[in-house]
């Protein structure tokens, strides 16, 4: 059962991954006319799009909540914690996710193709990093080698694999330090969202449903309060741009709903998997589909990139094997202060 859930997960969030991929694209790329044919336009309002799909999301989290018959406000069974410190930690996690892209966005403009790569590969490690630093948390042996084999597979399928030199044209030539910074800062706030994701599923035992409800609806409020901003025009420039031109508006939508669908199999990865599963799924997706175009249609990989493959197969296969015959110290003294304290209320 536990394998059918994990190839049903993994095989949601790719295929939400890419859907949502080319939708993303399609928006921001597409030269949209209006009605006289005027002139075309592109749509560049990222945070007004973030803030209809956040909605979108929340929305949809609400729905299925409804719909299974579970409890939208989460049950604190820990006498130690408390519902509006929960709430302040999903404020928390909100606030880290909306401001943790606008600092990816910006280092692609200062850093060039290699670094790009090796940012993208390299996102298990400051997952590790912050679980360590800010909530203590302790790893088997095992776990820092998958890590490792992981992140040295990934990195070196990606800068093995050919690419066209159009592709490889960025901004700058080299990576500048500020665009290197920008790039660090980014990779640490998304090590410390799973992280701290990971902490709140660990102490008050919520479901990702509830989650994936309370941390979109407290960013669609930064975002909105931020678009409400006097000095900020992105809000009215984006309705008038929906006005001139209304096609943009069923992109919008299905870029909104297509988020929508791959958060919900993010967040049930994030309540059942952890967030370690969850990066490797994504850090690998790219992998993943260059290989099923080998099998498909014929490609082929020289054999520094079979090397990779097999570390990044080696790391999964390492987790796979050690996984179910280690339960952490933490979760085992956790299990027991739950249960005193249920008891105790008894």
């Amino acid at each position: 059962m536990t394998f059918i859930k994990v190839v049903f997960t993994v095989l949601g969030i790719y295929g939400c991954f890419l859907t949502w991929g080319v939708l993303q694209e399609r928006v921001s790329t597409t030269p949209y006319y209006d009605e006289e044919g005027t002139k075309p336009q592109r749509f560049r309002y990222f945070i007004f799009l973030n803030t209809i799909q956040s909605s979108m999301a929340s929305i949809s989290a609400f729905f299925y909540i409804r719909i299974v018959g579970k409890q939208l406000i989460p049950v604190i069974h820990n006498s130690n914690l408390s519902l509006s410190t929960l709430l302040l930690r999903f404020l928390q996690v909100s606030f880290l996710g909306v401001i943790g892209s606008p600092f990816g966005y910006a280092s692609l403009k200062h850093i060039d193709y290699l670094t790009l790569v090796l940012g993208k590969s390299c996102k298990l490690i400051p997952v590790m990093l912050m679980n360590i630093i800010l909530y203590r948390k302790k790893f088997p042996l095992y776990k820092y080698v998958v890590v490792v084999l992981i992140t040295m597979g990934v990195s070196g399928f990606m800068l093995l694999h050919p690419v066209s030199e159009n592709k490889k044209k960025t901004p700058v030539s080299t990576s500048s330090l500020y665009g290197l910074a920008l790039l660090t800062i980014s990779l640490l706030i998304d090590g410390i969202t799973n992280s701290t994701q990971d902490d709140i599923f660990h102490k008050y035992k919520i479901s990702g449903q509830q989650m994936m409800f309370f941390m979109n609806l407290f960013s669609t409020i930064l975002m909105f309060i931020w678009l409400l901003f006097p000095w900020n025009p992105e809000l009215g420039n984006a309705l008038t741009f929906c006005h001139l031109f209304p096609n943009v508006i069923k992109d919008i939508l299905l870029f909104s709903l297509c988020g929508a669908i791959g958060q919900c199999f993010i967040f049930y990865a994030l309540e059942n998997f952890g967030s370690f599963f969850l990066v490797t799924t994504t850090v690998t997706r790219k992998l993943f589909t260059i290989l099923l175009s080998v099998f498909c249609f014929n490609h082929e990989l020289n054999w520094g990139q079979w090397v990779a493959v097999g570390l990044v197969f080696l790391g999964i296969g390492l987790e796979a094997f050690y996984k179910p015959k280690s339960i952490p110290k933490d979760e085992i003294l956790e299990f027991k202060e739950d249960y005193e304290s249920i008891k105790k209320k008894k």
